[in-house]
């Protein structure tokens, strides 16, 4: 194999959107260069999927840039699974119920023992997206993502190492960008759980920003040699199987790298105390002059590492909301019999508005999550790429879950919860970490807001940006017949698409048939959709080339954009439920993110909506929570 990784590069001699917007705006030629490698990695992925597939015929970009929200792409629907992926899904919950109930799931250090891993592995758990060919059980994400939800419902430290191994870990990357001796080499043990995985990214300089990678392999012979540090690795310890991502000849590459046996001078873990990830090992790495095979480079058909890397998150992302999905089950799992239990002037909690309204609101956020995981999953099975709608489900499940651990779960349970052994005490790290996971949140939505403006961009600004920049005019006049000129040329594509958008209404978008809350609802995204197209043209228009300097302005329209897909995903997966405890937690979840878009006060009605939705969930209602046991009421006094 060549060491030659920038042989299938078609994009190394072109110059990207962002580059070009950079060095138009003034910004360091530097600056300029490493933002372009980075949208030039983007365009890479873009170039692995079929045209229909990709970013710009999406359903989130559509619905903001087409005339008419393509409703049908945003719904969900229910999967069916197989019943040998079946088995290994019961059989790998069962395993983590009987070690929960034997006390046999940590070790003295408060991590998951080998052996746990090891049962887990004999019901195929870590090859549950393997190709069956190769030993795993070739489960479509449809069926896996919703599964990460009940994982979590039982443990979600062991939910979270499925999406660890199967989704940013060595899986994705072999079976996707692998050659055939490379997944008939790797993916058998990936798939038997005899080398579990993780993803080395993250490094001390090298964060969100990319670029700034500094670890490094060299050809040496049939080897490549590896020096530099990695940090904040989830799920490695000597002997793990890892997709490392470093440079060779100056790019982006993936290593997959089997780590010795033990620490030695080539290979050594770096141990630090961290709140967060505390069931698992999370260390870091450091390469001496270690040794890879030649043999073990991922050579993409399109781009470099950064590819591999970007494919990769967009499942771990789907994977995170589901989690969040499951870990706030377990919060309201354990509200309901204290709210039941505790008594104040007389009455128990469960009796009070604000109680009820906590865990109506909790059960909003619950069916929000589902009904992004599934919808996500479905277009990731379905071929899509699925940039921007992942972030939006990475987004709403972490901030979700930061919401219900500390505005509901924690307000309800009051100063119990800081108790030592109380799941919010013990695990608060726990539900606000996933922020940061899998990119940090806000400058995820920066990047959803780059990915939404970026084909309107290029068509219409960057030919107004290149033509000013050749006249020399730095700050067009419209009434200079001098400035007219220079843009005579490439102006009238835009003025044509602005002047079609303000004098054209809205149009209709083909709502099915649903409940007449959530109708109205999925109706409100799909107008306040196709007005962000001229708000977001407008910004782009009164900030121009210095818009990548307003990353406030950019995260809050890329919030408002999320906030009316979610509206509509959730509205459209509530009308197809048949419980109708689900369909009155979807209309919570909605007329709370509509209040949250247009700044109005609840109403009456909504509050009485919302706390008997809370009172229906403390009789029983919420049937998803029905066979969790609920956690032990600390300090309990005699009523």
């Amino acid at each position: 194999m060549t060491s030659d990784i920038s042989k299938n590069d078609n994009t190394e001699n072109e110059v990207s959107f962002a580059e070009t917007a950079l060095k138009l705006g003034g910004k360091s030629d530097d600056e300029a260069r490493r933002t372009g490698a980075i949208d030039a990695a983007d365009d890479q992925v873009e170039a692995l999927f079929s045209p229909q597939y990709q970013t710009v015929n999406s359903p989130a970009h559509a619905a903001v840039w087409d005339r008419g929200v393509p409703v049908e792409l945003f719904q969900s629907e229910a999967s069916s699974t197989p019943t040998d992926v079946q088995k290994v899904m019961d059989d790998a919950v069962a395993v983590v119920q009987r070690h929960r109930a034997a006390d046999t799931l940590l070790d003295c250090n408060g991590k998951i023992i080998e052996s746990v891993m090891e049962d887990l592995a004999g019901t195929g758990y870590w090859g549950l997206l393997v190709d069956k060919k190769f030993g795993g059980s070739g489960t479509p994400f449809t069926v896996f993502a919703p599964f990460i939800t009940r994982m979590a419902m039982t443990d979600p430290t062991i939910a979270g190492l499925a999406s660890v191994h199967g989704c940013i870990g060595a899986v994705d990357p072999v079976r996707t960008f692998g050659t055939a001796e490379q997944k008939q080499r790797f993916l058998p043990g990936l798939a038997d759980g005899s080398r579990l995985s993780a993803f080395a990214l993250t490094e001390p300089a090298a964060g969100s920003d990319l670029t700034q990678l500094r670890t490094k392999a060299v050809l040496d012979g049939d080897s490549y040699v590896v020096n530099g540090e990695k940090l904040f690795i989830t799920n490695v310890v000597p002997g793990r199987t890892i997709g490392l991502v470093c440079l060779i000849e100056e790019k982006p590459a993936v290593l997959i790298v089997d780590l010795p046996k033990e620490e030695n001078a080539n290979f050594q873990l770096r141990k630090y105390g961290i709140w967060a990830l505390k069931h698992t090992y999370n260390q870091g790495l450091v390469f001496k002059d270690l040794r890879v095979p030649k043999e073990n480079l991922l050579v993409p058909a399109q781009g470099d590492g950064l590819t591999i890397a970007y494919h990769g998150l967009n499942l771990g992302r789907i994977a995170l909301c589901a989690n969040a999905a499951g870990t706030m089950r377990i919060m309201m799992a354990s509200m309901i019999p204290w709210a039941k239990f505790r008594v104040t002037y007389g009455e128990t909690i469960a009796k009070r508005e604000l109680v009820q309204r906590r865990l109506g609101q909790i059960a909003g956020l619950i069916t929000a999550c589902d009904a992004l995981t599934h919808w996500c999953a479905g277009l990731i099975d379905r071929g899509y790429r699925g940039e921007m709608e992942c972030v939006i489900a990475k987004i709403f499940g972490s901030e979700a879950q930061k919401h219900a651990a500390i505005e509901l779960f924690m307000k309800t349970h009051g100063g119990r919860s800081f108790l030592h052994g109380h799941l919010l005490g013990d695990n608060v790290h726990e539900y606000l970490a996933p922020c940061i996971y899998e990119g940090e949140g806000e400058m995820l939505a920066m990047g959803f807001f780059k990915s939404l403006v970026k084909h309107h961009g290029k068509t219409y600004f960057e030919p107004i940006g290149k033509a000013l920049a050749a006249a020399g005019i730095k700050k067009p006049n419209p009434l200079n017949p001098a400035h007219a000129w220079a843009l005579k040329g490439v102006i009238f594509p835009y003025l044509k698409w602005m002047v079609g958008r303000r004098l054209m209404s809205t149009a209709s978008s083909q709502i099915p048939t649903m409940p007449t809350e959530l109708a109205r609802h999925a109706e409100f995204a799909c107008t306040q959709l196709q007005k962000m197209s001229l708000e977001v043209d407008t910004t782009m228009n009164k900030f121009q080339l210095a818009l990548a300097d307003r990353q406030c302005r950019m995260a809050e329209l890329s919030g408002r954009c999320q906030d009316l897909i979610t509206i509509l995903c959730t509205s459209l997966y509530g009308a197809r439920q048949t419980d109708e405890i689900i369909r009155r937690s979807a209309d919570v979840a909605c007329q709370e993110l509509i209040q949250k878009f247009t700044g109005k006060r609840p109403s009456n009605r909504f509050y009485k909506q919302v706390t008997q939705l809370g009172e229906a969930i403390v009789d029983g209602g919420f049937q998803s929570i029905a066979d969790l046991d609920p956690d032990e009421i600390m300090m309990s006094y005699e009523k």
